[in-house]
């Protein structure tokens, strides 16, 4: 038997309703068209494996000398041989490189990719912050979307690998390393669980609030609301080096008492015992010397992720080998009497000054595609060219500590490869064929979808 509710409007209640159907009709066909504009068919494209030979092709490794015309085989997923001499194996796919160089897929190490959708007016795509400030239990992995519509723009783009990592409050939780093709999180995976992401305390003597508008801080205040952060920050560290302990000493002793569990000072237990990287997002020369310190202190495997007057705290950052991973090419000067290039050369100084580092769009996704284009700017600018290039490849690698997996063209390493008619730095240039994990991948993706529709249209 079919029920039907019958809605009864009179009056102006009939016109309310009417706008609501009418309004209701609009949003549905909005969401529909969005569906149909992103509905992650280009993100299942994932290539296909087999074993492959590119020959004649100029390689660039990275690590060692250029060969100006060789050979790379690609057997399952790996670089198999790479050189001048090397011999194609029989039943390979040859692809031929004449005039045409290799490089190392790129790698852009401070990104938040897959966790950030569409950053304005749609919530539901985004799943970057957790609620509270200390959230350490958080996993960056559970929450990246593999049908996000940034996946393939970037990657197309000779971009392969990207750190991942959620924001917000004090600790903002665990960050995962990914390669860009997959369908699932655990196909993406490079490292799961990564580092530990902490926006470090800093002083800030002004903040805006809605309706309201700019609210100027005393300095005095401001320091004191950064020390109380900072307090607060080794207390927690504290608490999961004590925890740790206990947990060990009952492992050892069970008539011990057990501690409670307690999931966020669980998650912090390799972070706080150097065994992974702790990240901190910081970016003045006071408060990046403060972090230092406080890795330092807690005797942590520490990383700057900012850094935008990194070069000016250099010594700290040397005596205590702390790498930064620079990511603000496309920033504003902070300071009003800075000259508007004043962050092109941040690379170049650290570079100079002996510090090891990397350069990152620091982009939510949509951006990460002119990861490229960063480092050919801060070639530029006094970064060396090899060192450009080393930005984005090999030095990013080393940082995330899979440089014996990515960032170069070795034998036995991961075949993340780019093949490009040109300088992989240069906006000019174009890629020719694309491979993730020994996959030759299309080289599609929304925008190319809309190219392809508009450009021959009157």
């Amino acid at each position: 038997m079919t029920k039907r509710i019958f809605v009864r409007v009179v009056g102006e209640s009939k016109g309310m309703f009417r706008k609501f159907i009418v309004s209701f009709g609009v949003v549905a066909i909005a969401a529909l068209a969005g569906f149909a504009q992103s509905d992650g068919s280009q993100q299942n494209k994932t290539g296909r494996a087999g074993t492959f030979a590119i020959v004649n092709v100029r390689i660039v490794p990275v690590i060692g000398p250029v060969v100006e015309s060789g050979t790379i085989v690609i057997r399952d997923g790996k670089i198999a041989a790479v050189g001048a001499g090397v011999s194609v194996p029989s039943g390979a796919e040859r692809i031929d490189g004449k005039g045409l160089t290799a490089f190392p897929g790129m790698i852009d190490a401070a990104t938040s990719l897959g966790l950030a959708e569409i950053t304005q007016g749609a919530n539901a795509t985004m799943d970057l912050i957790e609620p509270g400030t200390m959230n350490a239990n958080a996993k960056a992995i559970t929450a990246i979307n593999p049908h996000t519509s940034h996946v393939n723009v970037t990657r197309v783009n000779g971009v392969t690998t990207v750190h991942s990592a959620p924001a917000g409050g004090i600790i903002s939780g665990q960050s995962t390393v990914i390669n860009l093709n997959g369908s699932t999180q655990g196909e993406m995976s490079v490292v799961s669980e990564f580092a530990l992401v902490v926006n470090f305390p800093r002083v800030t003597t002004g903040s805006f609030q809605p309706g309201v508008g700019f609210q100027q801080i005393d300095f005095n205040e401001a320091l004191r609301r950064r020390d109380t952060q900072i307090e607060e920050l080794k207390k927690i560290f504290t608490e999961a080096e004590n925890y740790g302990r206990a947990k060990d000493a009952h492992a050892k002793d069970a008539s011990l008492p057990r501690p409670a569990t307690d999931l966020r000072l669980e998650a912090m237990i390799p972070y706080i015992r150097g065994e992974r990287p702790v990240m901190f997002t910081v970016e003045r020369e006071r408060d990046i010397r403060s972090a230092v310190k406080f890795i330092a202190d807690n005797k942590l495997k520490g990383i700057i992720v900012g850094g935008q007057e990194a070069w000016k705290a250099a010594d700290d950052l040397r005596k205590h080998d702390v790498p930064v991973v620079f990511t603000n090419i496309y920033s504003l000067p902070v300071r009003e009497d800075d000259p508007y290039d004043f962050l092109f050369s941040g690379p170049a100084m650290l570079h100079k000054m002996g510090v090891r580092f990397a350069v990152s769009t620091g982009d939510r996704g949509a951006e990460v595609r002119d990861l490229p284009y960063h480092a050919g700017l801060a070639g530029a600018y006094g970064l060396p060219r090899e060192e450009a290039l080393k930005s984005v490849t090999i030095y990013p690698a080393q940082i995330l500590g899979i440089a014996d997996r990515l960032g170069s063209i070795v034998t036995g390493k991961d075949a993340n490869i780019v093949i490009a008619d040109g300088d992989i730095l240069d906006p000019r240039t174009n890629i020719k064929h694309l491979f993730i994990g020994g996959r030759l991948l299309p080289l599609t993706s929304r925008h190319t979808e809309l190219f392809d529709s508009f450009k021959d249209r009157k």
